[in-house]
This record gives structure tokens, C-alpha cells and sequence, in this order.
């Protein structure tokens, strides 16, 4: 099995409702990682290409920078948490990919492992999406 990691960053604010008390608004520069695995290498010797992890993840992360992130479709209902992030993160990307042809019944078993995001220095989530 291979690992391939991939690593962005962006700057956005957010101000979480924790216990029904809204915290200030603040901004964080974000750190993202995700890594993808594949059980094997294509005939170019590659599990999948960077450059498409790469495009699927700045794709996702790109209409949040600099910019509230309760503004954003996946986080109007929802608190935009580390947690929260990094799970929509995982989604956009995936879906992203399978319209790529990275992911899917051409590639069996390349998937998203997970993605970590960190807000602040020692402060990261990371969300794992289930097999199935």
C-alpha cells in the first residue's frame, strides 16, 4: 500500500457557537495535509499524480481564502471547526477526484486516508472518512 501527501494552507476566519456562546471573530492560517492511498503503482510508476491531488485540494480550499467562513455553503449551518474542515475538505476532494478519474472503478482502492487540518501551532484535527 502507498501513501501520497499533499499540503496547502490558507487564511480565513471563523467564530464557533461553543455551548451557545459565539466566540470573537478571528482568523487562523490553516494548514491542510491530506493523503490518499493506493494499493498499487500504474505503469508510469506512479500511485496517482501529485498534480492531481494538488488541483482537487486547491479547488476546494480556494473560495475560502481570506474570507469568513461562515460565508461558505458547506458551513452555513454548521460550526466551520477544524473538525468540520477537514471533513468537508475530504468531501469536495473526493468528489473532485472521481470526476477527474483518479478515484473510482478505474483506480479500485485509491481513496482518501485523511486529511489534517491545523489552526494553530499544535492544534490540529484530522477527519478520516469511512471505508466503504
Amino acid at each position: 500500500m502507498y501513501e501520497l501527501s499533499v499540503e496547502s494552507e490558507f487564511c480565513a476566519a471563523h467564530a464557533l457557537l461553543i455551548k451557545g456562546v459565539r466566540e470573537p471573530v478571528h482568523g487562523h492560517n490553516f494548514r491542510v495535509t491530506l493523503t490518499l492511498e493506493a494499493p498499487s503503482l500504474d505503469a508510469d510508476a506512479l500511485a496517482v499524480d501529485f498534480h492531481e491531488i494538488e488541483r482537487a485540494l486547491e479547488g476546494v480550499i480556494a473560495p475560502w481564502r481570506n474570507t469568513d467562513l461562515h460565508d461558505a455553503p458547506q458551513f452555513r449551518s454548521t460550526n466551520p471547526s477544524a473538525e468540520a474542515i477537514a471533513r468537508a475538505i475530504a468531501a469536495g476532494v473526493d468528489e473532485r477526484l472521481a470526476a477527474a478519474g483518479v478515484v473510482g472503478p478505474h483506480h479500485p482502492g485509491v481513496r482518501i486516508l485523511s486529511v489534517r487540518v491545523t489552526e494553530a501551532p499544535g492544534c490540529a484535527a484530522v477527519y478520516r472518512p469511512e471505508r466503504g
